[in-house]
C-alpha cells in the first residue's frame, strides 16, 4: 500500500484548479508520458529546460535594440488594422514616449478590456524596431500596476506541445509545487551536509520558482540533489532485485549440447569468438545451484538472439522451458521467425503468445506451454498475464530490458521456481552507465559481427539532392535491391511521424508505383506483418517506415536505408536504424538526408556516423554531445531514461548513489527504521513500487 501522506502528489493533474479535459492530455504530452495520465508528481518532476529574466525596465525612452523587457505606461489608444493582414497597434506612452504593441488577427473587445484607455498597464515581452520605432509583438505578460506580484522576475521555460500554452503549463507546476507534503529525509545527514544540498520540497521549490536564471541548470545543488534521489531510488531496487535473485537458489541446468549442436548446424554462419565467449559465460551459470541474473550487451547485428537460443536449448535438454520477452510484437514475430526454424532443427518447439493473437490459437499456444509440449515461448508482455503458465520455466530471457519495468520482469520470473534471468540490449550502453542500468549485473559482450559482414558506406547527403537518391534508389530496385526508407521525427506526436510517413509513401509510389510499402505504429499486427512479409519475399522493394523498424527487424537481402532529415535523431538511435541493413553479405549503404544549414552537435553527430561503426564508440560520443546541450538526443538515444538525473552531468553521483543503497541495505537489512520509512517513500515517488514489496519488512 502507497503511504497516504503521498496521496496529494498521486492524485490526477485534472484535479487541479484550472486543468480540464481538453488540457490534461496536452499536458500529460508535454511530460512525455505516451498516452498515460498526468498526476500532480509528474508536474513536479518536469523541470525547467532554462529561465527568462524579466527584470530589465527601461524607460519608454531608452529601448535597447532588442531582447526581453518589462515596461509601464499609459494606454494612449488603440489602432485598427489598416488592411486585411494589418495587425492592431496599442500605443502605450510615458514621459514624452511611446512604444507599440503589435497584435495580429485579435478581437476588439478583447483588446480594449485588456487595455482601458488612459489607464496604467505593465507589459512584458520582447522588443523590436520597426520603421524606427520600437514594438512588441504579442507581449507575454500584461497586468495593472496593483496586480505587478504576478509577473515573475525569473520566470521558468518548460518543454511544451501544440496546444498547451506556457502560462497553463506554469500555473498548474506552481500549484503541484504547493501540494507538496512535508516529506521525511532518506538520505543520510552526514551526505547532505557534504553536499550541501537542500532538501527534497527545497530542491523542487529552488527549481520552479528560480532567484536566478542559473538556478535551473542541470548542475546546480537543487538539481544535482533530485538526480541524486532518483539514482538511489533507481539503484536501491536494483540491489533488492539482486538479493532478492540472490536469496532463491536456482536448478543446475547441466546439459551435454545434445540440443545446441543441430542448431549450430543449421546456422549460416560460425559463431564468432565473442559469441562462444558468452555462451561458455552463460553456461556456467546455468550449470551452477546460484540463480543467474546476467546482461548480455551486443551491438547491432552481433548475434544476441543466437545467443539466448543456446542458452535456451540448455535449459530445454535439462527438461526446462524458457520464454523470451520482448517490448513491441513486431520485435516478438521477429525473433519468432529467426528462433522457431533453429530451434525445429534440434526438436524443439517454439511458440509465440502476443496480446493480439486470435483466441484460439492463443488458447493453443497457452495449452502447450502449460503441458510442456511447447518448450519455448516467445512473446510480448501478454507472457505474462494470468493465464499463462509453464510446466517447469527455467530461463527467461527479456530484450531490449530498459523498455520494460522492474515489475514486468519480476512478473514473469514469478512464472517459475526461481528461474535463470538472462536480459539483452541492442543499445550499447557507455562503461560509465552500465552501473547505473543494470546494477550488480554479470555482464557478456558482443563485440563482433559474424564473419563475411561487410562494412556499410554510410553517406551524408543534403535534401535538396533528393531527386538523385530517389534516381539511385530506382537503380538499386532494378537491380534487386531493397531499401528501408524511414521518415523523420517531426514532433512529439506519432500522428506526426506518421503523417510524414504515409507523405513519403505517397510521392514513391507516384514514381515506382506498387513496389512500395508502408509500415507504421499506428497499424494493426495483421497490417503490419502483411507489410513486412511483402517487404522480405520481394513483393515490394521500398519499405517506408517510422522508427517503428529501428529495433529487431531483420531483412538481410535489404542493402540500402534511407534515414531522412538524419540531423534531427540521436546517434545512438542513427546507429540503430543504420543496422537494419549490413545483415547480409552484400555490400550495404546508408545515406543520412539532412536539411542544410547544420548546427555543430548535428555536423558532428554526421561525422561520427561516417566514421564508425562500432556501437560502442558511438555511445560514447552520443554521452558526449548530449552533455552540450542537445535536449532531442536524450530522448531519441534510446537508453533507458530517467526522468530527472541526465548521465552525461549527473554520472559523477552514481557510484554515490549505489553506496548509498547498498549502505541503506547492510544497516537495515529487515527495513524497520523510521529511514526505511522514507526510502520506501522514495521507491514511490520514483515509480520503484514493484521494490518495495522487496524489503524484506514489507
Amino acid at each position: 500500500m502507497r503511504p497516504s501522506l503521498l496521496d496529494p502528489l498521486f492524485a490526477p493533474a485534472l484535479a487541479l484548479p484550472g486543468i480540464g479535459p481538453r488540457i490534461a492530455p496536452l499536458i500529460a504530452r508535454a511530460l512525455g508520458l505516451d498516452g498515460d495520465e498526468a498526476l500532480v508528481r509528474d508536474l513536479l518532476f518536469h523541470l525547467p529546460a532554462g529561465a527568462v529574466d524579466r527584470r530589465n525596465r527601461p524607460p519608454l525612452y531608452q529601448m535597447p535594440p532588442s531582447g526581453l523587457v518589462t515596461v509601464e505606461g499609459v494606454v494612449e489608444r488603440i489602432e485598427k488594422p489598416r488592411g486585411v493582414d494589418a495587425p492592431w497597434r496599442v500605443i502605450l506612452a510615458d514621459g514624452g514616449a511611446a512604444i507599440q504593441l503589435i497584435y495580429f488577427k485579435a478581437q476588439s473587445d478583447w483588446l480594449k478590456k485588456l487595455y482601458p484607455i488612459g489607464e496604467r498597464r505593465i507589459v512584458s515581452g520582447r522588443v523590436e524596431w520597426f520603421d524606427m520605432r520600437p514594438q512588441i509583438p504579442h507581449p507575454e505578460y500584461v497586468v495593472p500596476p496593483e496586480r505587478a506580484g504576478e509577473l515573475p522576475a525569473i520566470e521558468p521555460v518548460y518543454r511544451l506541445t501544440t496546444g498547451l500554452s506556457s502560462k497553463v503549463l506554469r500555473r498548474a507546476i506552481g500549484v503541484a509545487v504547493g501540494r507538496l507534503p512535508a516529506l521525511p529525509e532518506w538520505l543520510s545527514p552526514d551526505l547532505v551536509k557534504a553536499q550541501g544540498w537542500p532538501s527534497f520540497a527545497d530542491a523542487l521549490r529552488m527549481l520552479h520558482d528560480p532567484a536566478t536564471v542559473g538556478a535551473v541548470e542541470p548542475a546546480t545543488t537543487a538539481w544535482r540533489r533530485l538526480a541524486f534521489d532518483e539514482l538511489v531510488a533507481s539503484q536501491l531496487a536494483l540491489v533488492l532485485v539482486r538479493a532478492s535473485v540472490k536469496r532463491s537458489r536456482g536448478a543446475a541446468w547441466r546439459a551435454e549440447g545434445r540440443l545446441r549442436r543441430p542448431i549450430e548446424h543449421a546456422l549460416p554462419f560460425a559463431l564468432t569468438a565473442s559469441q562462444r565467449r558468452a555462451v561458455a559465460e552463460i553456461d556456467h551459470d546455468l550449470a551452477s545451484g546460484d540463480r543467474m541474473l546476467r546482461l548480455l550487451q551486443g551491438d547491432v547485428g552481433s548475434g544476441k538472439t543466437i545467443v539466448s537460443l543456446l542458452a535456451m536449448a540448455q535449459v530445454v535438454e535439462g527438461g526446462g522451458q524458457a520464454a523470451l520477452m520482448a517490448p513491441t510484437e513486431l520485435l516478438a514475430r521477429q525473433h519468432f521467425a529467426t528462433i522457431a526454424p533453429l530451434a525445429r532443427a534440434a526438436g524443439i518447439e517454439a511458440v509465440l503468445i502476443t496480446g493480439k493473437d486470435r483466441a484460439g490459437e492463443a488458447r493453443d499456444a497457452r495449452d502447450r506451454i502449460a503441458t510442456g509440449a511447447a518448450q519455448i515461448a516467445i512473446g510480448t508482455h501478454a507472457l505474462f498475464q494470468a493465464g499463462v503458465s509453464f510446466r517447469r520455466l527455467g530461463l527467461v530471457v527479456v530484450d531490449e530490458q530498459h523498455r520494460f519495468g522492474v515489475h514486468q520482469r519480476l512478473a514473469l520470473s514469478g512464472k517459475g521456481d526461481a528461474p535463470d534471468v538472462l536480459v539483452m540490449t541492442a543499445t550499447p550502453i557507455p562503461r560509465t552507465l552500465v552501473l547505473s542500468y543494470f546494477g550488480d549485473m554479470d555482464v557478456s559482450q558482443l563485440t563482433e559481427k559474424p564473419a563475411g559482414r561487410p562494412l556499410i558506406d554510410t553517406r551524408a547527403v543534403p535534401l535538396d539532392r533528393l531527386d538523385e537518391v530517389a534516381a539511385r534508389i530506382g537503380r538499386a530496385i532494378e537491380a534487386g535491391d531493397k531499401v528501408f526508407w524511414v521518415c523523420p521525427l517531426l514532433a512529439e506526436s506519432e500522428k506526426v511521424d506518421i503523417a510524414a510517413a504515409e507523405e513519403r509513401f505517397a510521392a514513391l509510389n507516384a514514381v515506382f508505383g506498387e513496389r512500395v510499402g508502408l509500415v507504421h505504429g499506428r497499424m494493426g499486427a495483421a497490417e503490419k506483418d502483411a507489410a513486412m512479409q511483402a517487404f522480405r519475399t520481394g513483393r515490394t522493394a521500398i519499405l517506408v517506415s517510422t522508427t517503428v523498424i529501428e529495433v529487431g527487424v531483420d531483412v538481410p537481402d535489404a542493402t540500402i536505408i534511407v534515414i531522412e532529415h538524419a540531423e534531427r535523431f540521436g546517434l545512438a538511435q542513427l546507429h540503430q536504424l543504420r543496422g537494419r541493413v549490413g545483415r547480409g553479405r552484400s555490400r550495404s549503404v546508408c545515406l543520412l538526408l539532412y536539411r542544410p544549414p547544420l548546427g555543430e552537435t548535428a555536423k558532428a553527430r554526421l561525422a561520427i556516423m561516417r566514421e564508425t561503426e562500432d556501437g560502442f564508440r558511438i555511445a560514447e560520443e552520443d554521452l558526449r554531445l548530449r552533455g552540450e546541450g542537445d535536449v532531442l538526443g536524450t530522448r531519441q538515444s534510446g537508453m533507458p531514461g530517467f526522468r530527472i538525473a541526465l548521465p552525461e552531468v549527473h554520472g559523477d553521483l552514481l557510484p554515490l548513489a549505489r553506496d548509498e543503497a547498498k549502505l541503506a541495505l547492510s544497516r537495515d537489512p529487515a527495513f524497520t527504521s523510521a529511514r526505511a520509512e522514507g526510502l520506501r517513500l522514495l521507491l514511490y515517488l520514483f515509480g520503484r513500487d514493484e521494490a518495495v514489496r522487496l524489503m524484506r519488512a514489507g
